[in-house]
């Protein structure tokens, strides 16, 4: 959260220069990766739970899933997905903003 406020803080400023500290290549593309390659393991994660637990073999174990399980089942998807498309916007924006479109 510090890094994204310290660059939303350096944009607003008008920074034009490559981005030094925290918002360095060397740190936002490894961070960035670790956020892509953690959202990608939860939804594959809960896909993977959810095609298992359909599945007609273990349809005489099932036990009824509860309200609050399917709802941080959700949360965790939500999550997930909003993680991939701010990456996706932080590396949008960081080409725009530095103008490496080309």
């Amino acid at each position: 959260m510090i890094i994204g406020l310290g660059a939303l803080a350096a944009v607003v400023a008008g920074a034009k220069a490559p981005a030094t500290g925290f918002h360095q290549d060397g740190v936002r593309i490894p961070m960035m990766a670790f956020a892509v390659l953690g959202s990608c393991i939860n939804l594959y994660m809960i896909w993977k739970i959810r095609s298992l637990r359909s599945r007609p073999s273990s349809q005489w174990r099932h036990q009824p899933i509860t309200r609050q399980r399917l709802w941080w089942e959700g949360v965790q998807i939500t999550l997930a997905v909003i993680t991939l498309f701010l990456v996706l916007a932080e590396f949008l924006g960081h080409r725009y903003i530095f103008r490496l479109v080309g």
